[in-house]
């Protein structure tokens, strides 16, 4: 039943065809027309106009007949983005049809400094400078070097990374997915891109923030504070870290950058666990350190009054040495620089020098310096004795190594170089995206030898005898240092493992001459970082003589899951090489001085019949190995048990080879036992 309230409106047949057949073109109007103006609204957002470095206008603008652009955020300072400016400009070369920009939204990167970094690392396409993050806020962009591919229409295509070669702290030989050159040659190509959009690893992006004019936290009065006591160590002109954070304007656009490395417990390079051991040299922030710099970070970093800031830190004398004084002699590792390539992955470099000890001579410090620290991961000076020396004397002088402080200084301990030692200097360098070339230096203090008491040795325990299978997330090799001297103390301990490195412990058992209840565990490294290779100082040296076995654990992830991985397909050995892997602990002990016994066994020549059998066994050693007549035997002419069990033992300078001289000072000790009857 209708109500009589209700009218039912008749519409004619006709009339109803023709209004069905406008709605129909009205949505094939919105279908066609309005959402593409809708589309190219939201992409025309990402326009811009800016002028390059030299003045130029660079515009990225729709344009139906324009070209695909590749749109690039850097930073001046930032390791990936240096590692990754030349790979940038050889795509640009490679897709002459394709446009290039390179944008800085970084607030602490001045036009001055893309300057410098567009000369320093040879960029060629054009470097605009996006003063108030609008169009990295246009992208969203958050890191550098992140990329983006866009049409003509402006829709981007392919966001991310550029490849997969380097990551923080992890360099592979080559990549594994090229990601930018596949998208840009699968578009160029009329295909879809396969993988549209990657994660990109790198440094945030320093925009400017909105800072709270009544915050209680500021950079003058607090936060230099903190980073003067646990970062500028590294972070300060002439370091080793890629950034300064000596001043608010370099701090301020950082700040994104160093709460995310406090929080994923990146920074302060620190990787003991405390629930074990107490050292000297530990590097942490308290926690309430940490949540003044999450506070200072929400207030949009206030720069407070310049007035408060500290007092600038002696981090030590005031010149390029980290050493007590200036050094009594300096030497270089070679008389020629050596030149290192912009890219790639390079061999183990090995120099020896002849500094010409005439006696023998106490170190009580020592440091080396890079010539170009930027390139060189590690650098490991060795003591090189001569015949008849003592051989406790041989081995490590001094390191430099990626977080590493030189040790403890004390002008009554040091180390003795016989007189006729040389110096081996052990190089690995990493390469950073421009080419270069490196004289590394050694700084030697002399210590007063009537002030010497303790002679201070490195003992190192390993294991070369294993096997890691392919794609095992947990492997453990252990170790035991055989010969520790019952006098003397144990002052530290130094793990050293490569890429595959996953933690590291250090256990003790004790003697009943224990009188201190201490933890058998000395030292654990849950999450053992190849790039950080700390010695560990004990806060409380312990007493040799306490120590009955002293054992490490060197655990190794082969997995895929492991981001360092160099090849998880392959089985890894023993090698010097960052893609093979080593089980080393250094201990650094010290003993009492014993110099007139020391005396006593320099002094002691050997008879002409131990000359004579050493000389003999040496030239046939040569003779029977030596398949190429160098006057070397390589690891490779090396008989295979040589090979497995001994041949690092016996390779004194780590050069990879066994000199005339190695041979013969290990046919002097066999002849010098058997002589002894031992």
């Amino acid at each position: 039943m209708v109500s009589q309230n209700v009218r039912i409106l008749f519409i004619p047949r006709s009339l109803l065809i023709i209004l069905m057949i406008a709605f129909r073109l009205l949505a094939l109007f919105f279908l066609l027309f309005a959402f593409p103006l809708l589309s190219n609204a939201q992409s025309d957002a990402l326009s811009f106009r800016l002028d390059d470095l030299d003045g130029n206008a660079i515009s990225l603008e729709l344009n139906p007949n324009s070209h695909l652009t590749v749109v690039c955020f850097i930073g001046t300072e930032c390791p990936l983005a240096k590692l990754y400016s030349s790979r940038l400009d050889k795509l640009a070369k490679k897709f002459v049809s394709v446009d290039f920009i390179a944008v800085s939204s970084n607030q602490q990167d001045s036009v001055a400094d893309l300057r410098g970094f567009r000369e320093r690392f040879e960029v060629s396409i054009p470097i605009v400078k996006d003063a108030d993050n609008v169009v990295a806020d246009k992208f969203g962009a958050e890191r550098t070097p992140e990329v983006f591919l866009v049409d003509e229409n402006l829709r981007i295509l392919y966001r991310g990374r550029i490849d997969d070669q380097y990551q923080p702290g992890i360099a592979k030989a080559n990549p594994t997915r090229d990601d930018l050159m596949i998208a840009i040659s699968e578009r160029l190509s009329n295909h879809e891109i396969s993988v549209p959009q990657t994660t990109v690893d790198g440094c945030l992006i320093g925009r400017i923030k909105t800072k709270e004019k009544n915050s209680s936290v500021n950079f003058s009065n607090q936060i230099s504070r903190i980073l003067q006591n646990h970062c500028m160590e590294c972070h300060r002109e002439g370091e080793l870290a890629p950034m300064e954070l000596s001043s608010f304007d370099e701090v301020v656009g950082w700040s994104d950058m160093i709460l995310e490395v406090i929080d994923e417990q990146r920074m302060p390079p620190w990787h003991a666990d405390p629930a074990h051991g107490e050292f000297t040299n530990e590097r942490r922030m308290t926690t309430a350190e940490k949540q003044m710099l999450r506070d200072w970070v929400a207030a949009g970093t206030p720069e407070g009054n310049p007035e408060d800031l500290p007092k600038a830190k002696n981090f030590g004398i005031q010149s390029e040495w980290r050493l007590p004084r200036e050094p009594d002699l300096i030497v270089d590792m070679s008389e020629a620089a050596l030149e290192i390539p912009a890219l790639g992955v390079l061999d183990y470099h090995y120099f020896v020098a002849d500094p010409g000890f005439e006696k023998d001579t106490w170190v009580t410090a020592a440091e080396i310096i890079p010539g170009d620290r930027g390139v060189v991961h590690h650098s490991i000076c060795f003591i090189r004795p001569p015949d008849g020396a003592d051989m406790r004397s041989a081995g490590w002088l001094a390191a430099f190594v990626p977080g590493q402080k030189p040790p403890t200084y004390d002008p009554k301990q040091g180390r003795l170089i016989p007189a006729g030692s040389k110096l081996v200097f052990q190089q690995h360098y990493t390469t950073n995206g421009r080419a270069t070339e490196d004289v590394t230096r050694i700084g030697l203090v002399f210590g007063n030898e009537e002030l010497i008491e303790r002679q201070l040795l490195t003992i190192i325990a390993m294991d070369q005898d294993f096997v890691i299978k392919a794609g095992e997330p947990s492997t453990d090799v252990p170790g035991t240092f055989e010969k520790l001297p019952k006098a003397g103390e144990l002052l530290g301990i130094s793990p050293h493992m490569h890429f595959r490195g996953k933690s590291f412990t250090l256990e003790a058992t004790f003697s009943q001459a224990n009188l201190v209840e201490r933890d058998t565990t000395l030292l654990s490294v849950p999450n053992y970082d190849f790039n950080w290779q700390h010695i560990y100082e004990f806060k409380n040296p312990i007493p040799l003589r306490e120590i009955k076995s002293l054992n490490f654990t060197a655990t190794f992830d082969n997995s895929s899951a492991n981001p360092a991985n160099p090849d998880p397909s392959r089985p890894v050995l023993w090698g010097d090489q960052t893609n093979e892997e080593m089980a080393v602990a250094f201990a650094f002990v010290v003993i009492p001085r014993d110099l007139s016994s020391q005396k006593n066994r320099q002094s002691r020549p050997d008879s002409p019949e131990v000359l004579s059998k050493a000389t003999d066994f040496t030239v046939d050693y040569l003779r029977q190995h030596d398949a190429d007549g160098n006057g070397v035997v390589s690891f490779s002419e090396a008989t295979a048990a040589v090979r497995d069990y001994g041949f690092r033992s016996l390779d004194l300078d780590r050069n990879g080879e066994l000199s005339k001289e190695e041979i013969r000072r290990l046919a002097l000790n066999h002849f010098r036992k058997k002589l002894a009857g031992d």
